[in-house]
């Protein structure tokens, strides 16, 4: 492959994008000058021959002395942290923080250093130094800057240096199941398990076998109308809800319903659960179908006054992100699940053709506001109700990685997200062609250049009515894998992120919300990573079967890290029983996903069990010839000799399933997101026979502390 020019390689380091990596053999790759120009001319920036590359560097170095401001400053409490300030040469400036709770600072240090100026558009422009006190509150100010006749401001965020776990928690370790909601079905689910299912769930383990809180699949908003997108990790959106999970007889006006429309309701509950209740699989299409006819009788029911009102100041706390969401679902239920497909000038939120159809469709776009808000009550009841049954944390919110690219937030935030380009991961041990998620990556520019608003934004809303939050692949923001349009996922780079900012931001968000931030550290993570995030106070995630030293040997409990979450499996794993067969390598298999023989993976795989069942042997935890069932309960039990604080149970392996929900690199090929909660046998659960199942009784008292 032809090798890069030198302006090339500065242009890709100025803009963060890789032009060498190390893959997951530790092999040296140089990427490819073809993905290097896509990638950046999805930040609009051109580099497709040595002069245009050129031209693309002063262009960059221009840009920020065009600046009177940064675009964004994010530090650390009780930070030094300079900030230049570009004025007309000589020129007096003032400067003065504007506080998030109304005060001012004003005084600002200038430091004595001589920057050269610099000559632009017949001007000469002069740099000041100045130091931000140190001791700012934490939140989002204002920094602002006056001279010459000229005034200036930016975004300030002031970030704890150190989030770690909530003071309630105390000292002390805790526990919890982690569930893939949908698949906990209940005699009143509608043949999805939904929100009252998930309080029940909560309140029944906090107070019946002391957890302290319940993971959760991501539950944001997915598609208005069918088909809909069965994996919770390719949401429409992240910063909003899925209705889908709604219990509609939980909703308040749900009791003033006609007679005639509560029969219809009623009437549409038992037919759907005939439909769905014994069915081995989730259908979410044919569920939402049903609910959302009902929802509609539900929807017109007046509101009293105090319920408009809590209603209307949702509608204000919300704010213009809220009405584009309703605006987007309003046109997907007229013209398809992906704007892509819409007429061109519906694809532009700005147009006014859109803004038309927002006119004429007031009372449907209503609907879909409506839904948000009961939504979020029902979410807020779920929260409520976990902590006053005695968890510590209580929820924890899974954060998807991206988007769709034709949903809600890929059009309401289009400017915001780089095209022609989709996010994925490179080759490694477990998809050796890799992955492409199909999702559009955030512009780290445009994120900086908006104060990362939209970041914010979702954040808040992830964490308003939680105890915790598992970020998944948080080392997207590090670096995330962008694949060019139309191109393999191994012909990829890495494009880096200001994770300072990120993180921060993160901790921020969590410290007001009370709550814990778990982040999804697997896979290819650079060694600094993990000693960042323990650095500011983020847990790690620990899965048994990967906690391996430098020689691939099982790693000893007491090694383990104290900061994370720990636990046997995963949801990208089959539950415990399953990867006890090797399951997951005959699927692979099934699946043509194997790079070696059945035969030499299912030897490697044995060893690799045998190593780690021969470590928790040795601990005294697993009987010889123990059942399948005894060895569960012996892995979870390994749990306890380590040092993490948080230990988690997956519902599955709690009732003793075997199939896995997902399995990576695949999407039609598997069922993936839609197998239900299931017994030994095969034989889908209700909640109501985990209430009374001895088996999970069994198993959470391998983990609870004595």
């Amino acid at each position: 492959m032809p090798d890069l020019s030198q302006e090339q390689r500065e242009v890709a380091a100025a803009y963060g994008v890789a032009t060498e990596y190390y893959d997951f053999h530790g092999t040296h790759v140089q990427v490819a000058e073809e993905t290097i120009t896509a990638v950046l001319a999805a930040m609009d920036v051109d580099v497709s021959s040595p002069a245009a590359a050129a031209a693309a560097l002063r262009t960059r170095d221009e840009q920020r002395w065009v600046r009177m401001l940064p675009p964004c400053l994010v530090v650390q409490q009780g930070e030094h942290r300079e900030i230049w300030v570009h004025v007309p040469a000589g020129a007096e400036v003032e400067l003065w923080v504007g506080l998030e709770n109304g005060g001012t600072r004003t005084g600002l240090t200038q430091i004595d250093r001589w920057v050269e100026p610099r000559l632009l558009a017949d001007r000469m422009i002069g740099e000041a130094t100045f130091e931000l006190p140190a001791d700012l509150p934490l939140g989002y100010h204002t920094l602002h800057a006056r001279s010459a006749g000229m005034e200036a401001s930016t975004t300030l965020a002031v970030t704890p240096p150190w989030l770690g776990l909530p003071p309630r928690l105390g000292e002390r370790r805790t526990w919890g199941f982690a569930a893939q909601l949908y698949s906990v079905r209940s005699r009143g689910s509608w043949g999805v398990g939904d929100l009252t299912d998930l309080t029940d769930l909560s309140v029944w383990s906090a107070s019946e076998l002391g957890a302290g809180f319940v993971l959760v699949n991501p539950l944001h908003a997915a598609e208005p109308v069918a088909p809909m997108e069965p994996s919770p990790y390719l949401p429409s959106s992240r910063r909003f809800v899925n209705p889908l999970y709604l219990r509609v007889e939980r909703i308040a006006e749900y009791v003033d319903l006609p007679p005639a429309d509560r029969a219809r309701v009623e009437q549409i509950a038992a037919e759907t659960g005939r439909r769905l209740d014994e069915l081995d699989a989730i259908d979410r299409n044919t569920s939402w179908t049903a609910k959302r006819e009902a929802l509609l009788l539900v929807h017109a029911v007046p509101r009293s006054a105090g319920r408009e009102a809590d209603f209307q100041g949702f509608l204000r706390r919300e704010g213009q992100g809220l009405r584009d969401f309703a605006t987007w679902s309003a046109l997907a239920e007229t013209y398809g699940n992906d704007f892509r497909s819409w007429p061109a000038e519906l694809q532009d939120i700005t147009s006014r053709e859109v803004a038309r159809f927002a006119e004429e469709h007031r009372q449907q776009i209503d609907l879909h506001l409506w839904l948000q808000w009961v939504t979020d009550e029902q979410l807020q009841n779920a929260q409520v109700k976990a902590v006053a049954a005695g968890m510590a944390l209580g929820i924890m919110h899974d954060l998807a990685v991206g988007v769709h690219p034709g949903g809600a937030d890929a059009w309401r935030l289009r400017h915001v997200y780089a095209q022609h380009v989709q996010v994925g991961a490179p080759p490694d041990a477990y998809s050796q062609v890799g992955q492409d998620w199909s999702q559009p990556p955030f512009r780290p520019d445009r994120l900086e250049e908006l104060g990362y608003l939209p970041f914010r934004e979702l954040l808040a809303a992830v964490l308003r009515h939680a105890g915790g939050v598992r970020v998944d692949h948080i080392i997207g923001l590090f670096r995330l894998w962008w694949i060019p349009a139309g191109g393999p996922a191994s012909a990829g780079t890495y494009v880096r992120y200001d994770h300072e900012a990120l993180i921060g931001i993160l901790a921020l968000e969590a410290y007001r919300a009370g709550a814990v931030v778990v982040g999804e550290d697997l896979g290819l993570v650079e060694p600094p990573v993990r000693d960042y995030l323990r650095s500011r106070g983020i847990l790690g995630t620990s899965i048994l079967w990967f906690e391996l030293d430098d020689l691939g040997r099982p790693r000893p409990a007491d090694e383990w890290r104290e900061l994370c979450l720990a636990s046997v499996t995963t949801h990208d794993l089959p539950p415990t029983a399953g990867y006890l067969a090797g399951d997951h390598i005959r699927l692979r298999h099934q699946l043509g996903r194997l790079a070696a023989s059945l035969e030499v993976e299912l030897a490697a795989d044995e060893a690799e069990r045998a190593a780690w069942l021969a470590e928790v042997h040795s601990r005294g935890l697993l009987p010889a010839d123990a059942s399948v069932e005894e060895t569960v309960l012996a892995l979870h039990r390994y749990l306890r000799l380590s040092p993490a604080r948080l230990l988690c149970v997956s519902l599955a392996d709690a009732v003793g399933d075997r199939r896995t929900q997902n399995q990576p690199g695949t999407t039609d090929e598997y069922p993936n997101w839609r197998v239900p909660l299931s017994g030994p046998d095969g034989t889908p659960l209700r909640l109501e026979d985990v209430f009374a199942s001895t088996r999970v009784s069994a198993l959470v008292e391998s983990v609870r502390t004595p």
